[in-house]
């Protein structure tokens, strides 16, 4: 405010530069606190260049108090056409009988990401720093980051206390329940004897499988906490029989740790807790420090720097750590016909659109009026609007499309082409459907198998990636 303020009062072209670069500096640290990218803003300025008309000038509130103006709203404002679009939450339609398919398949592009340079330029010093410094350089970044400066140690051991655990009984019983069906899915798909085969008379090959020694597991926290990746990492390294096990989840700015991650960690046998996030987190567990054991294998999803330090780490000799892979942003393709809930339909499509800003969303509707697209859309909006992470859901959205196509084969053609990470067909005959899916990485069949079931309850991993119905 201070800086917008003085941007107001600047009156020379030196000053006003000077000022509206502060402005713009503090405008962008906002943003990327929040997880909007410059890609964001940018979409926004060109819907702005939309506007028709415009309201009266007049100031509001405390502006206008301050400036000894009239507060009062126009008796008789003129619409804000912009305004009107920017608080509608609405995928963008194309209709593929009019629609060139080379613009279908740049609708379909994944949103851009930060470039590799200038991510890497922020992510390799910080590993460097936690590999020379270990502990000191670690808190250090989770002061910095994570605001947490009452933290003093990086590390929560194993037995950890019942009051950190502290969770409803209902919260309780539902990661008993998730905990039990992840378990017995991964149980059943151990190897029960090795597998042999006589390539050629007299040579005999074989494939057998060891549990992996030291595993570390990263468990986002940055805009939502996420005890369903903690299980679908924690209950496979448990099933397994890892011997060493450390989860690494960014602190509350308290210091403290999310319960329910505290929770898992004691039921799946963690060694420790990492209380640090992004690559400061996943350094401390390539290379060790004082308190953070080195591990073997680094698995989880992150963002974009952590993302990064997985891969820089993975490609140092000198770490001797592998990794699961470089996950993107989440994603969901749904595809409906004339069968589906439109409650359903919108409430998968959000499933994944609070993910995060860089995230997508696809729905695929098969020769649906306008009454019917109608009725998605309306969901889409009032299910939005009443999230808490309704901002999150909107970034998502300005890059995410419904695809109006005439059959079942052309939404999977579509669907192929696209490879979503969550493929969810509500479609009658949804079984039927299946044989047609060729990339995906996991499958949702049905109207009551919705994607946050799968991600959480259902048994399967939504790292390792299965069908479900």
């Amino acid at each position: 405010m201070e800086e917008a303020e003085e941007l107001c009062q600047a009156k020379t072209q030196n000053d006003i530069a000077f000022e509206a670069a502060d402005l713009l500096y503090f405008a962008m640290t906002k943003c990327i606190a929040a997880g909007v990218s410059l890609n964001e803003v940018e979409r926004q300025l060109d819907r702005k260049a939309l506007k028709i008309k415009r309201r009266k000038g007049d100031a509001k509130g405390k502006w206008a108090e301050k400036e000894g103006l009239a507060s009062a709203e126009p008796k008789d404002p003129e619409p804000e056409i912009a305004d009107a679009v920017a608080t509608e939450i609405k995928m963008t339609r194309y209709d593929t009988k009019t629609v060139a398919r080379a613009d279908i398949e740049e609708a379909l592009r994944r949103p851009s990401q930060r470039s590799t340079e200038s991510i890497m330029g922020i992510v390799i010093p910080i590993i460097q720093a936690v590999k020379k410094s270990g502990d000191k350089a670690l808190l250090e970044y989770t002061h910095k980051f994570e605001k947490a400066t009452s933290l003093t140690s990086p590390v929560l051991k194993a037995p950890f206390a019942p009051e950190l655990m502290k969770i409803t009984p209902e919260v309780k019983a539902a990661i008993d329940l998730s905990f039990n069906n992840i378990f017995k899915f991964h149980s059943a798909q151990a190897e029960s004897k090795p597998l042999e085969v006589e390539t050629m008379p007299g040579i005999i090959c074989s494939r057998f499988s060891r549990p992996i020694e030291r595993v570390g597991l990263y468990v986002p926290g940055g805009t939502a906490v996420l005890p369903s990746t903690a299980m679908m990492l924690g209950v496979p390294a448990l099933v397994a029989g890892c011997e060493k096990i450390v989860l690494a989840s960014p602190p509350r700015s308290d210091g403290s740790v999310t319960p329910e991650i505290v929770y898992i960690a004691h039921k799946v046998g963690a060694e420790s807790i990492v209380l640090a996030g992004g690559a400061q987190a996943v350094a401390a567990m390539a290379y060790g420090t004082e308190t953070v054991s080195k591990v073997d294998k680094i698995l989880g999803p992150g963002n974009q720097f952590v993302t990064a330090a997985k891969m820089v780490v993975s490609n140092d000799t000198s770490a001797g750590v592998a990794i699961d892979m470089p996950a993107g942003p989440s994603e969901v393709l749904v595809i409906a016909d004339e069968t589906a809930n439109p409650a359903f339909v919108a409430s998968d499509l959000l499933s994944q659109a609070e993910h995060g800003v860089d995230s997508q969303v696809v729905l695929i509707a098969i020769s649906l009026n306008e009454e019917q697209l109608g009725a998605i859309e309306k969901e889409l909006h009032v299910q939005a609007s009443n999230l808490p992470r309704v901002d999150i859901v909107k970034g998502a959205i300005d890059h995410s499309v419904t695809l109006q196509v005439s059959s079942i084969e052309e939404a999977m053609e579509l669907s192929n082409y696209y490879a979503p990470e969550h493929l969810i067909l509500q479609v009658k005959k949804a079984e039927g459907v299946v044989s047609l899916v060729k990339n995906a990485g996991s499958v949702f069949i049905g109207p009551w198998t919705p994607e946050s079931v799968g991600d959480y309850s259902a048994g399967v991993n939504h790292s390792l990636r299965k069908s479900l119905k």
